[in-house]
């Protein structure tokens, strides 16, 4: 799979009879070097992440429990990943359009982020995106 497009990384998991063990390793699993992570839990049944890009952040996204789909869009096609498992995650490129919804009871959803927050890295009007896609 090419590096610069969206797709599942499998992450180390050591089995063991008193629980499971994942873990990420910046510029090793994560193929970025990570500056931010944060973390989404507690939405109520029905609600949604609005969707946005980011012209230069790069993120891979995570279910640390339950589920949630995270639907992606490239400017010419959308694609929906269920995301249920701790020893997968998501990479998202910049330019790619990402909203997040369906999330099951008590699901907390990991981001690694390669950038510090910059409000200016968002796009948060699809139409300005597809725009910025076509240049």
């Amino acid at each position: 799979m090419e590096s610069n497009k969206p797709h599942i990384i499998e992450l180390p998991k050591i089995s063991d009879p008193r629980g499971n063990l994942s873990f990420v390793e910046s510029d090793g699993h994560i193929p970025f070097t990570v500056k931010r992570a944060y973390w989404i839990y507690d939405v109520p049944g029905g609600m949604h992440r609005d969707g946005h890009a980011f012209r230069l952040q790069h993120e891979v996204i995570i279910a640390l429990s339950g589920s949630f789909d995270i639907t992606l869009h490239d400017g010419d096609k959308e694609t929906c990943h269920h995301m249920a498992r701790s020893y997968y995650g998501l990479y998202v490129p910049p330019m790619t359009w990402r909203k997040i919804d369906n999330f099951s009871t008590n699901s907390v959803v990991l981001v690694l982020s390669s950038e510090l927050y910059d409000p200016q890295d968002y796009i948060e009007d699809f139409l300005e995106f597809l725009k910025l896609k076509k240049l």
